[in-house]
């Protein structure tokens, strides 16, 4: 396991603080991975597509092409990470569009709606369950006894609104983020101790999609959610302002949810 039974690089004053920023390549990924090189960060991203390369060059960063769902990849990102800097600061964990959001339709509930979520197959349980919940359970191994051995460290998962009010055009989504911030919880009751602190930011609708004005019809503030808006969020809770915000959901979605 990377970081197992050996000690982080201490960090200096003058030394970045180092940022692993996953399915960097486009969207809320690379938004979260341009604010946090503003903000002084050394950057290691990965995504399946080429593109990471050439936004890492720009952001002064290193890359690896690789998909969040195979655990090999993973353990190659952090090792990539561990070998050019010694140490790991902040974790973001993104993940690339999911079914469900391909056949998202931007209605509320319908109690009259027929479909239902026995008509699923197990491949798209198991296919979503990767990609939404197993990517932060792997990546939170390999890290965690890096950020343990360095005294600390702080990690972003991204999700989305529906893990707070489930929503039938989500199915698998809406059930498996719900699942994740058990998990976050957990997490974060066990590793406080350590200086480590997981939170997880769900976004609304995302301007990097098109949005027809009846599906922003829901949003009190009638626009959507800007990436970079997104992205200042999760700097700020990777932040030591944040020092004291641990195992929580943060919603960045312009007022569309309406649980309490």
């Amino acid at each position: 396991m990377p970081g197992k039974g050996k000690l982080a690089t201490p960090m200096t004053d003058t030394q970045p603080r180092i940022a692993i920023v996953t399915a960097a390549s486009k969207g809320i990924g690379a938004a979260c991975a341009r604010q946090l090189a503003t903000e002084g960060y050394a950057l290691v991203l990965m995504a399946r597509g080429e593109a990471v390369h050439g936004l890492a060059e720009e952001l002064g960063g290193s890359a690896m092409q690789g998909d969040v769902t195979k655990a090999d990849d993973l353990e190659r990102l952090v090792d990539h990470a561990m070998a050019t800097h010694g140490r790991i600061d902040a974790l973001v964990a993104n993940t690339g569009l999911s079914r469900d959001q391909n056949s998202y339709n931007g209605t509320i509930f319908d109690p009259t709606d027929d479909a239902s979520i026995i008509d699923y197959d197990d491949t798209y349980w198991f296919d979503m369950f990767e990609l939404l919940y197993m990517n932060v359970v792997r990546l939170a191994r390999l890290v965690t006894p890096v950020m343990q051995n360095q005294g600390g460290g702080a990690v972003v998962n991204i999700s989305a609104m529906i893990s707070k009010e489930p929503h039938a055009s989500y199915p698998s989504s809406s059930t498996v983020r719900r699942g994740l911030d058990g998990y976050v919880k957990l997490y974060a009751d066990r590793h406080a101790r350590d200086g480590i602190r997981m939170n997880t930011v769900s976004p609304g609708l995302v301007s990097n999609f098109s949005w027809t004005p009846e599906q922003l019809v829901p949003v009190p503030m009638q626009r959507p959610v800007n990436v970079d808006e997104i992205a200042a969020t999760v700097a700020f809770l990777l932040s030591d302002a944040a020092g004291s915000i641990t195992g929580q959901n943060i919603l960045v979605d312009g007022g569309f949810n309406r649980s309490i």
